[in-house]
């Protein structure tokens, strides 16, 4: 499998992931938002927890599925190398998380259902957002949607600046977001089938029906999709159905549609290229970092900010207490 030694995300990265990044940056609230979360970041308490809840992935413990881990991060050229964790959860699922300490959780779901060259898809996707530097904003956009829920007006100052827009905004990065990550799983595993087949079978595989699940009647699933454009009305219902309540809306685009993408850039000219050495490279960095994607989020508070802040947290703590104290 080829070695993409210095390679920067910019050379892989979906354009539509780059343009709903930057019309999310420029929605009213974004910074603010930014600063907010920077502020109450939740990156630790995420990692304790998985310490103590999940296996840690390692030369003894799921030694297979590591090194099949750390050949990924290596042919990504990823520094340094995450932490992996796998969960005991049944559903077909996986994430990457975290800035400072990034990190990857792969469910025993995924496991039990994709064979070996299928999970290490799955890991080379998720090892993409990495390299993307998408984990930042997705959990920016997890924090705030649950603090604007779940708190009203006592949301750290964020009540009122993250509006309907902003969350759409989110959403829709997100969904463009995993079209750069599965150009990463397809760049790794070098051959389109299996990061199909891992889609496929996530979308609704069966262990025991396995041998009746065909990939290319999957794919010709995938093509009637993209047809049913040619009907305007159709193009509305695929609108609302990512895009409900906000309770309701997609993190990921169908999984039909991410192959319909993949299939266009595997016979591209930029993808070929890519194989053969000519790609974008990173920047030299004294410290290496890893994430060399256009992703970072950095804020200071002023003196005011953190006054503000010490006032906003003492009125959420009576309101807790009087809530306590009606019990």
């Amino acid at each position: 499998m080829p070695i993409y030694t210095g390679i920067s995300s910019e050379a892989f990265r979906h354009p539509l992931d780059r343009q709903a990044e930057q019309a999310l940056r420029n929605l009213p609230g974004f910074d603010l938002v930014a600063r907010k979360f920077v502020e109450f970041i939740y990156e630790r308490p995420q990692l304790i927890y998985l310490m103590g809840n999940t296996i840690q992935v390692g030369p003894r413990q799921y030694s297979t599925i590591y090194q099949m881990f750390r050949e990924c991060v290596r042919d990504l050229d990823i520094y340094p190398e995450p932490t992996l964790f796998v969960s005991q959860n049944p559903q077909a699922n996986s994430y990457a998380l975290g800035q400072e300490n990034p990190y990857i959780v792969i469910n025993t779901g995924i496991l039990d259902l994709l064979d070996e060259v299928e999970i290490r898809a799955v890991l080379a996707h998720e090892l993409g957002h990495i390299k993307c530097g998408h984990t930042i904003l997705i959990q920016m956009a997890m924090w705030a949607m649950s603090a604007a829920s779940a708190l009203g007006e006592l949301t750290f100052g964020i009540g009122n600046f993250v509006t309907q827009a902003l969350i759409y905004a989110f959403f829709e990065w997100r969904r463009k977001a995993e079209l750069s990550a599965d150009r990463a799983a397809l760049l790794v595993i070098d051959e389109l089938n299996p990061v199909m087949s891992s889609m496929m079978k996530v979308s609704g595989g069966s262990i025991k029906y396995a041998n009746e699940c065909s990939l290319q009647e999957f794919i010709r699933q995938s093509e009637s999709y993209q047809a049913l454009d040619a009907d305007g009305l159709n193009q509305v219902y695929k609108f609302l159905l990512y895009n409900g309540s906000p309770e309701q809306m997609l993190s990921h685009p169908f999984a039909v549609e991410r192959i319909h993408y993949l299939r266009e850039w595997a016979v591209s000219e930029e993808y070929q290229q890519i194989r053969r050495g000519n790609y974008q490279r990173c920047r030299w960095q004294a410290t290496p970092t890893p994430a060399s994607g256009a992703v970072n989020v950095a804020a200071q508070a002023s003196e005011n900010d953190a006054e503000n802040l010490r006032r906003q947290i003492e009125e959420l703590q009576r309101e807790i207490n009087k809530m306590k104290r009606s019990e």
